[in-house]
């Protein structure tokens, strides 16, 4: 398989018995096949390979002897001669996690902090992903506070967190405040508050001084409305292509967003086991680690089947949503459908003053409103599209709902006793 991508390169095929990395060539070469990549992009990640094997045999150098510090030794060397290309970094750190995953070089012992500082963000970070059930990055965020809060009080000095007072904490909210915007200034006070509990909780102070911490001001309805008009939500996904498997994808995601009113992080954690066909439901990951069960519309359910179906690449990965290009695998993260977003409404030609996945999550109690409660039957089951408001829905908008509400419990009725079984 491997003189499959040694074409025009006949160095590579003549040494593959001899260079350190020869025996990983092939097994390699799978795995970007697999990953989806082109087999000219594979080809062009065996020669830096291959160029990474003769640097490691000229300097006596073995498989196992491969690490972080190496690799960026051997990209300095090609440096320094001009035979960089764009992705060599991100190819060579491919190849490191695939020589860890087979134990070819040693893991990375993890670095543990054991100063003050660091003993104290280990607990907290653990106590903010055990007990109050936060993902990576929103710990990531409260640490980052937590740990110039304390750089500013205490500096070089040992950490007396026994002394810390509301003045401390006001003196740091005033002085940020100044340089960043109100919404994260926002995040700044409830990165403290929390942090504050959980010192009150492990007994390091008495005082509850979370209570008193005080609070931005940036009142609702003080800004622009973050919605869109239910012709505009339409027009935007009218305008997605449906005819190249990257506008189908995004149309599926726009449906979601739209009809539902997820999260963009929702969307991402989506599994394919999270989606129930038989009772025409599927689960929402949603904060905290919650997992709650939605009625899946028809129109959103055709959306993903025929993406399931005859758009998502084969691949070992169970997210729903996953790259068309390589490697397939997951989005990174809610940034990835941000971009679906504003993608869509520069398509749309809309220009509103915030752009992103919570556009469309504001509009949908409008749509919902304006549809009152459209319904549609499938083969196995009824499905109501709007029962009851999303969830975590700003209480501006919750008002929407209640000249409907006699309706919808009408509606759950018929629905109830409609479904099979």
């Amino acid at each position: 398989m491997i003189e499959r991508y040694c074409d025009g390169t006949a160095p590579v095929a003549r040494r593959l018995d001899v260079d350190p990395l020869a025996s990983h060539f092939k097994e390699f070469a799978a795995l970007l096949a697999h990953q989806g990549y082109a087999p000219a992009t594979v080809q062009s990640k065996l020669q830096l390979l291959d160029a990474l094997s003769r640097w490691l045999k000229r300097r006596t150098l073995q498989t196992a002897d491969l690490d972080e510090q190496r690799v960026n030794l051997f990209l300095k060397h090609r440096t320094h001669r001009s035979r960089t290309r764009r992705g060599d970094a991100s190819t060579v750190g491919q190849l490191l996690s695939f020589l860890r995953g087979r134990g070819c070089i040693p893991i990375n012992p993890e670095e543990i902090d054991t100063t003050p500082m660091g003993c104290i963000e280990h607990d907290f970070a653990r106590f903010l992903s055990a007990e109050r059930g936060l993902k990576p990055v929103t710990v990531a965020g409260y640490l980052r506070t937590v740990r110039r809060f304390l750089l500013q009080r205490f500096g070089q000095e040992e950490l007396r967190l026994d002394e810390l007072c509301l003045q401390d904490i006001n003196r740091f909210i005033l002085e940020r405040a100044q340089h960043i915007r109100r919404r994260y200034a926002k995040s700044i006070v409830t990165a403290l508050r929390s942090f504050l509990r959980f010192l009150q909780q492990r007994g390091t102070i008495t005082a509850e001084l979370a209570a008193a911490v005080p609070a931005v001001a940036n009142w609702r309805l003080s800004h622009l409305p973050k919605t869109l008009a239910p012709a505009q939500v339409e027009r935007l996904l009218k305008r997605c292509s449906r005819y190249t498997p990257i506008g189908q994808r995004d149309y599926t995601i726009l449906l979601l967003l739209a009809r539902l009113g997820l999260r963009a992080g929702e969307v991402v954690a989506m599994t394919l086991d999270d989606l129930d066909w038989e009772a025409g439901e599927f689960i929402v990951r949603g904060k905290g680690d919650r997992r709650e069960r939605l009625p899946l519309p028809h129109d959103v359910g055709v959306a993903i089947a025929r993406y399931l179906r005859h758009v998502r690449p084969p691949c070992s990965i169970r997210r729903v949503f996953i790259r068309m290009k390589a490697p397939h695998c997951g989005f990174a993260g809610a940034a990835a459908i941000c971009d679906v977003v504003r993608r869509a409404l520069w398509r749309a030609e809309l220009d509103p003053a915030f752009k992103g996945a919570h556009l469309l999550r504001h509009s949908s109690p409008r749509i919902c409103c304006a549809g009152a409660l459209r319904w549609s039957r499938s083969a196995s089951c009824c499905v109501i599209v709007a029962l009851i408001p999303p969830r975590s829905m700003p209480r501006s908008i919750l008002r929407r709902f209640a000249a409907s509400r006699s309706l919808g419990r009408e509606a759950h009725h018929d629905h109830l006793t409609m479904r099979p079984g």
